[in-house]
């Protein structure tokens, strides 16, 4: 790793990128290059600039930050990505880690582990916080074997069937729309989004997104 660490920041918050970038400027060795108020910005800025680090929030317009993260996986490899959220559910740090995450930080954090995580990342290393049992840190951290729901299996007969409309929404809630992001995308009502997704979770017998993303997989939904 150079001595400098070229940072990128994506938050469609402009309050939270100016106070990153304020912590950020007074630490030597570490230069905020760019700034991204969205996820299709964000991918714009990294492939142009090239920085170490791309410090990114998970819902964005555009892209949402996993999508980003998958994208900069894909296409930059030299590029490393600490996803910064308000969100520490683990379904979310499991979604980033499968996305090719470098870290996962609470924006709750304080200064010194922000700072450890981004000079972690920066180094190759990985920074992951939040409750992850040692089997979900092993599996897609260390690389010690790889997620159960991407083994090759003949996928299951399906007890249900989808409408075409619940389909859609499947897909949109697997993006991590929430409801008034499905209303505008679809052109309905927030309500009957709510309506729909709450019919969709009541199908496939799920109570969270975890479950629904393991469900899609397991009937082969996406």
């Amino acid at each position: 790793m150079e001595d400098v660490i070229n940072v990128v920041l994506a938050d469609d918050h402009i309050l939270v990128r100016d106070g990153i970038r304020a912590l950020l400027e007074d630490q030597t060795g570490v230069v905020v290059i760019d700034e991204a108020s969205n996820g299709k910005e964000a991918v714009e800025i990294v492939e142009k600039n090239r920085p170490h680090v791309l410090i990114v929030d998970i819902r964005m317009p555009e892209m949402n930050g996993i999508e980003v993260v998958g994208e900069i996986n894909k296409r930059f490899k030299d590029v490393n990505t600490l996803v910064l959220s308000m969100h520490d559910s683990e379904e979310y740090v499991v979604q980033a880690i499968q996305a090719g995450a470098d870290g996962y930080l609470l924006k709750g954090a304080s200064k010194e582990e922000f700072l450890k995580a981004l000079n972690k990342v920066a180094s190759g290393g990985k920074y992951f916080t939040g409750d992850v049992s040692a089997i979900i840190m092993n599996n897609f951290v260390n690389g010690n074997a790889a997620p159960a729901a991407e083994a090759k299996k003949e996928p299951k007969e399906m007890p249900f069937k989808l409408t075409r409309r619940e389909k859609q929404i499947l897909e949109l809630v697997l993006q991590l729309k929430n409801n008034k992001d499905i209303a505008e995308e679809l052109q309905i009502s927030k309500r009957t989004a709510e309506v729909h997704r709450f019919n969709l979770m009541k199908k496939l017998e799920v109570k969270n997104l975890m479950e629904l993303t393991n469900k899609a997989k397991e009937y082969e939904l996406v």
